[in-house]
């Protein structure tokens, strides 16, 4: 995740009255007191990002949480990566010379799957892949693992919310013990997240940014979790979002990023943070933990 512009319709947040606060109460996946740690990319600062191996390597740190990044090849296949262009993590600048900027909308998935998405990351990660979400979700069921899914760049992706979730339902994903406890769909485009609330409103939702206060009581309309970045926070910020009820009816989360030492693990979890997500989630886990 990184700093962008999004884009809310302003009349959708103007107008709407600040309710009461509420009590807000929160364990962590053990039963204790504690923000959830959430593997960014999987274990991303031991493997490459959101490939199967960074899942594994999250499992292997016994992380429950894995966050990861959606997009959309060009013949309609959902595939797991970050950024909207192969270049960074892949060697799709030596396999596809002449396709510059090598967007990933750009790509079939037979493609995409041809390229190596580890050796940029060192060599024994060589031949590492880009997995599809269906692969993705797969390795996370056989891993026990639960997930925090990004619609990355929605805009670019006409209609990515409904088929994200057809494919999520195709695996198994939305059934009654996924809905209540293995997943939430985030994104930094709140139409995106509505959409997706509109189309399954039992699945959880989050929004990436920080929104001011006042605006909080639309966004709670549709989104579970507030979630920004850890640089953007303060104490006074988290208890203000906690006091407003989702559309689930209990009180909004937040979950921070990227944090990847300890100190500020500790001053966020000090800010009563529901999660921190992080690529090194060992580092994290054991300073709040």
């Amino acid at each position: 995740m990184h700093v962008r512009a999004v884009a809310v319709a302003t009349t959708a947040l103007l107008g709407v009255a600040l309710t009461a606060p509420l009590s807000h109460a929160r364990t962590d996946e053990a039963g204790g007191d504690g923000p959830t740690v959430v593997a960014h990319r999987g274990a991303s600062g031991y493997a490459p990002e959101n490939t199967l191996a960074a899942v594994d390597k999250a499992a292997e740190l016994g992380i429950r949480w894995v966050e990861n990044d959606v997009q959309r090849t060009r013949d309609g296949e959902l595939v797991v990566l970050h950024d909207e262009s192969l270049q960074r993590t892949t060697d799709v600048e030596e396999v596809f010379p002449d396709r510059s900027p090598w967007k990933v909308k750009d790509f079939t998935a037979e493609e995409i799957a041809r390229l190596d998405a580890g050796s940029w990351f060192g060599p024994e990660y060589a031949g590492a892949r880009v997995p599809t979400l269906e692969q993705y979700v797969h390795r996370l069921e056989r891993n026990h693992q639960k997930l925090l899914l990004e619609l990355k760049s929605p805009a670019l992706y006409p209609g990515i919310e409904q088929q994200t979730l057809k494919v999520l339902a195709n695996e198994g994903w939305l059934d009654r013990r996924h809905v209540a406890g293995h997943l939430v769909v985030q994104s930094f485009d709140a139409d995106s997240i509505r959409t997706v609330h509109q189309l399954k409103p039992a699945v959880k939702t989050g929004f990436l940014g920080t929104p001011a206060v006042s605006e909080l009581p639309a966004y709670a309309e549709f989104a579970d979790q507030i979630n920004p970045s850890h640089d953007s926070l303060s104490a006074s910020y988290v208890s203000s979002v906690h006091a407003f009820k989702g559309p689930h009816g209990r009180p909004l989360e937040v979950q921070t990023w990227t944090v990847n030492d300890a100190d500020t693990a500790r001053r966020v979890a000090g800010y009563d943070v529901d999660g921190i997500i992080t690529n090194k989630p060992d580092v994290v886990r054991d300073a709040v933990g």
